[in-house]
Formats: C-alpha cells, sequence, structure tokens
C-alpha cells in the first residue's frame, strides 16, 4: 500500500518528558525536603513504570497510579488527597518544562511536504497531552490527537494503533509508526499491520532493529 500518513508518539518523540522530568523533580524535591540526587531522580523514573503498566492495562485510575508512584518513591503511605496534593506540586514545575524537540519542526514540515498526513498517538491522557502539544507550539501542526482516554486501550495493545487508524480514516498499512518506545511504538505498530521505525535517540537499542534512526530528521528518507 502507499504511504498516506505518519503516526507519532508524543513523548520523547516530539516532547523531550525525560529532561522535563528530571528539571522538575530537581527544582521540587528540595520543597518536600528531599535532595534533588542523581538516584533520586532515576528512582523516580524506576519506580513509575510497574504503576503505568497496571494503568495502561485498565487496572487503576490514571489518578491512582500517581498515587501509588509517590507511595513507592516517598516510602510512605497517606490520604489520597494528601498524595494529589502532593503530586500536584511536582505537576506545576514538570508542565513549565516542557519543550518540543529541536527537530520537531523540519520533520513536520517534511512530512507534509511529502503530502503525507500526520497525528499523535500517545498513552496519556487527552487533557494532559493536549495542554502538551499547545504549550509546545504544536497546536495546529500535526492532526487528529488519539489518546487512551479516545481510544479505551493502550499501546503496545494492537487495537490502539486500529482504532487509531481506523478514526483516522487511513488503513494499517497506509500508515507509519514513529516512536522512541521500541516495545510499544514499533512491535505493537506492527503487529496492528503498521509500518514501523524506532526513534532511538540515545542509543539505547535493541540491537537487533533494522528500521531506526537517531533523529527525526532523517524520518525524510524512509518517506519516499
Amino acid at each position: 500500500m502507499k504511504l498516506r500518513g505518519v503516526l507519532l508518539d508524543l513523548d520523547g518523540t516530539l516532547v523531550d518528558h525525560e529532561s522535563a522530568a528530571a528539571a522538575a523533580l530537581r527544582t521540587w524535591l528540595p520543597s518536600i525536603g528531599l535532595a534533588p540526587t542523581d538516584d533520586a531522580v532515576a528512582r523516580w523514573t524506576t519506580v513509575q513504570e510497574p504503576h503505568l503498566a497496571a494503568w495502561r492495562a485498565g487496572r487503576i485510575s490514571f489518578a491512582e497510579q500517581r498515587r501509588r508512584r509517590l507511595r513507592d518513591f516517598l516510602g510512605t503511605g497517606g490520604a489520597d488527597a494528601e498524595l494529589d496534593e502532593v503530586f500536584a506540586g511536582y505537576l506545576k514545575h514538570y508542565e513549565r518544562e516542557w519543550r518540543a524537540y529541536d527537530d520537531v519542526p523540519g520533520a513536520l514540515a517534511t512530512i507534509a511536504a511529502a503530502g503525507l498526513g500526520a497525528a499523535v498517538l500517545t498513552n496519556g491522557t487527552r487533557v494532559q497531552q493536549r495542554r502538551k502539544i499547545e504549550a509546545t507550539g504544536l497546536g495546529g501542526r500535526v492532526g487528529p490527537i488519539f489518546t487512551v482516554d479516545d481510544l479505551g486501550v493502550a499501546k503496545p495493545d494492537p487495537d490502539a494503533f486500529r482504532r487509531a487508524c481506523a478514526r483516522w480514516g487511513l488503513a494499517p498499512g497506509e500508515v507509519l509508526s514513529v516512536g522512541d518506545n521500541h516495545a510499544l511504538d514499533v512491535l505493537g505498530a506492527r503487529a496492528a499491520g503498521l509500518r514501523a521505525v524506532h526513534l532511538d535517540r540515545l542509543g539505547r537499542g535493541p540491537a537487533g532493529e533494522a528500521h531506526r534512526m537517531a533523529s527525526l530528521d532523517e524520518l525524510g528518507g524512509l518517506l519516499g
């Protein structure tokens, strides 16, 4: 099939979530009496994944995964309302740090010049991810935005990709998925019948992936 659209991940692909989170933590942690060490930043990343996975699987709410992350990170309990307030402090700093990667404007221009559509498929929530797109100057520059709230299922479930394509009006085989998470954005997409390329910005692999690029600047070579 002829390629008609590029389905882009958001965090780690268009927006530098990792840097935003790290910068936010270094500002926020002292406000709750914790040192903003490299170990603390790394631990925040480590403790979040099991709870995000539980949310993606539909076992807990998005708010509950945040509370569980905090309980693990702080090593303490706490009422839901108290934990929500603490997490809100982190969010204020995180949102101030949202930035699009430098290679994003050129990539979106390349997609448009090739006569292709662009859309976003993200495992975030509708409200936060749409705000993120607007805050980083991407509003109006990407097409449809598909979130877990919209689709009722999260990546890497192939149904997330199938439903996004169906709502977009494209067949899976007409769409190229681009994302930084190999398991979520590449393997899940291929299982749904999409083409896929791994955006491996930091060279983390996996080594056996043949369709890989280090920057969105390389996207043009894949759209011909």
